[in-house]
């Protein structure tokens, strides 16, 4: 029996085109794909604060260096290294036992003084003795009651207390070395924090524009800096949500930075700030202005600067460059320029939206709107 003849390539080719063909015919057409969905709101209208920002640091209201003022063995200390420690507390003891006894010493001398002398006046009232030794024993009193007093005071430096409240380093005698021989030994450090200092600096130009926005008209510059907030935020923290107020200005321009040194005081009541913290600076400047204020998330910026993504009447996605002003504490930013009260702002699902291409617009939910819409005259982070 033979076999049956091989198809020939041509025919074979047309069979598989045949296939194809009817594949394509039997497959469902695809349905275009729908806009996709953006959340969008009009900008609004609130007054809006400025603010210049500095960099500083903070320093301690007071800081002083305990020292041992007398000679002597260091007995006791009488503190936790690093702690918090009440004005007048105990801190250090040091041997008071020849303190002590040379007070008794001195007392001695001056009661022996004392009695001789009321024995002199006596005497010269009964003319058995002269002016002159009276006045010898008057001096001799005299002189014994200052060593009485020098030697009082002594024994009290052998007891080493806190000048004012706050915080207290490391002991760096131990007890039973040798202090205060032949000068003073440092002891520890203590330091307030309550309230407590921030040190800035600005440079020339913005320190005249602090003056020029901050005191107009030349008032008092005492008078001008006690109403002058200052916010300051830690590194770690979001925004400036520490208020303090200016208390300090320097009264000439640093030639070698060409800057002007500003300090600020705050209450510090939580113990949250200690010397040496690095702090993000904002002050006030001028009167809050009136400003179109979007979702600050609305914002996105690239090689050609900020701009925000709007809707046309079409529903096609626009973008809008815009000139950036202050921020506001609910999340906002002010708008100087660029936009207008009508746009319609894509504030939700910004990735999903394309340049000319279409959107499908929703208006935000209450929760969304009343965040946004606050009314703010504070800033918090640039």
């Amino acid at each position: 029996m033979k076999s049956p003849p091989n198809p020939s390539p041509v025919a074979a080719f047309l069979a598989v085109t045949l296939a194809l063909v009817i594949a394509a015919c039997d497959k469902p057409k695809s349905t275009p794909q729908a806009p996709p969905t953006v959340t969008v709101a009009k900008p609004v209208t609130e007054p809006v604060q400025d603010y210049i920002n500095f960099t500083g640091t903070f320093q301690a209201y007071n800081s002083v260096d305990l020292v041992a003022r007398v000679p002597g063995y260091l007995e006791t200390v009488d503190f936790i290294d690093g702690a918090f420690v009440d004005q007048g507390q105990l801190l250090f003891t040091i041997e008071k036992d020849q303190y002590v006894e040379q007070l008794k010493l001195n007392q001695a001398q001056l009661d022996n003084a004392q009695a001789e002398y009321d024995r002199q006046k006596k005497m010269v009232a009964q003319n058995a003795t002269s002016v002159a030794e009276v006045q010898k024993w008057q001096s001799q009193r005299d002189q014994a009651q200052a060593e009485v007093a020098l030697s009082s005071i002594n024994l009290g430096y052998t007891k080493v207390t806190a000048p004012f409240a706050g915080r207290i380093g490391k002991h760096l005698v131990d007890p039973g070395n040798l202090v205060g021989a032949g000068q003073a030994t440092k002891l520890a450090t203590l330091q307030q924090l309550l309230p407590i200092y921030v040190y800035f600096t600005v440079n020339e130009r913005q320190a005249l524009e602090v003056r020029q926005k901050l005191n107009p008209d030349n008032k008092d510059p005492k008078a001008v800096l006690e109403n002058v907030p200052v916010f300051v935020g830690l590194s770690e923290e979001d925004g400036y949500p520490h208020q303090g107020k200016l208390d300090f200005t320097a009264n000439d321009v640093d030639t070698d930075t060409g800057t002007i040194e500003l300090r600020a005081v705050f209450e510090n009541k939580d113990k949250l700030f200690f010397p040496g913290l690095f702090a993000r600076v904002r002050i006030p400047v001028g009167k809050p202005q009136e400003m179109l204020v979007v979702p600050n998330d609305a914002v996105s910026n690239d090689q050609a600067g900020p701009f925000v993504l709007t809707i046309n009447d079409q529903n096609t996605v626009v973008r809008k460059d815009v000139t950036l002003g202050p921020l506001t504490k609910n999340g906002g930013r002010g708008i100087t320029d660029g936009l207008e009260a009508s746009d319609q702002i894509i504030t939700n699902g910004i990735i999903n939206a394309r340049l000319g291409r279409p959107v499908n617009p929703e208006a935000p939910s209450a929760s969304t709107t009343n965040n946004n819409t606050a009314p703010s005259t504070s800033s918090t982070n640039d």
